[in-house]
């Protein structure tokens, strides 16, 4: 395992490849976080893992490496309520730059206001049991009905608990965007019964959107993770405006197998092989949701 000077966990690297791939003219990166820096935004005491700094002058290069224009900055679970890293991300991208935030379901409505004056335009649930201590369905619900006009959730789950989940997701008042999918097996297949149960999902509402993303976690086969490619694309193909991409970046205790950020941006023609399919997942997409609210 690779850590920084503080003994906090390495998951990024400073020098990715330049991608083949050239996204078009207003692209959104519409996953990636940021980490600290700790000195002024300390990580959350029920934190399970402790990142390396990852701070918005390292994004921001990244992203102008990529050849994006914006991002959308999900709040980690290893900062937890406490948005104010992702807040002042926002704060310096000169408008390049929205969020998804993490707040305590008994969030006051003036403060949900505040947020998104200051680029919020959503909430994440995360039901993965190793990030968080809990998830409270029926008061992530009521919070849910309270958000502002415009705001969606994200949904952070396991394929291995959609069916306990489809209820939950079925009562959500407001558009729903899942998280990398779901984590389904893409070994199984685009046929496969993880994908043939997500699918199952996205018919169930038409305001149900899907990311995408993440093949460095997703495939074991590793890069260039041909059985994601595989999987995925009949999926983006089916959905053209219901799905976004993202980096992922600094992706969240990748330390074994952290990935090459240009790679991932090459995977994007492989899942969306047409121009006018790049330009939904990268721009219409990401930019309705959280510009044009």
């Amino acid at each position: 395992m690779s850590t920084d000077a503080h003994g906090r966990i390495r998951s990024w690297t400073l020098a990715p490849s330049r991608p083949s791939y050239i996204p078009p003219p207003g692209a959104v990166d519409a996953h990636c976080h940021v980490f600290g820096p700790a000195d002024r935004f300390p990580f959350s005491a029920k934190a399970k893992y402790l990142p390396q700094d990852a701070g918005p002058d390292a994004l921001f290069a990244l992203r102008d490496r990529l050849g994006f224009e914006r991002n959308v900055i999900v709040q980690a679970s290893c900062h937890g309520t406490d948005n104010a890293a992702t807040l002042d991300a926002i704060a310096r991208s000169d408008g390049r730059a929205r969020g998804v935030a993490v707040v305590d379901p008994a969030i006051a409505a003036r403060d949900l206001d505040a947020l998104h004056d200051r680029g919020i335009r959503g909430i994440r649930f995360n039901f993965l049991k190793r990030l968080v201590d809990d998830a409270p369905k029926d008061a992530f619900l009521d919070l849910a009905a309270r958000l502002p006009k415009g705001w969606h959730v994200v949904v952070y789950f396991e394929a291995d608990i959609l069916d306990e989940l489809r209820s939950f997701l079925a009562a959500i008042p407001v558009p729903v965007v899942i998280d990398h999918m779901g984590r389904p097996d893409v070994a199984q297949g685009p046929d496969g019964a993880d994908l043939r149960a997500f699918r199952t999902l996205l018919e169930s509402r038409a305001d149900l959107l899907f990311k995408a993303t993440c093949p460095d976690r997703l495939d074991a086969g590793g890069a260039p993770w041909h059985d994601f490619a595989a999987a995925v694309a009949p999926l983006v193909a089916d959905y053209p405006d219901r799905c976004l991409w993202g980096t992922d970046w600094p992706h969240p205790n990748m330390q074994d197998a952290i990935p090459d950020d240009g790679a991932l941006v090459d995977m994007i023609p492989r899942i969306a092989p047409t121009a006018e399919a790049q330009r939904r997942m990268l721009v219409d997409t990401p930019m309705r949701l959280y510009w044009d609210r």
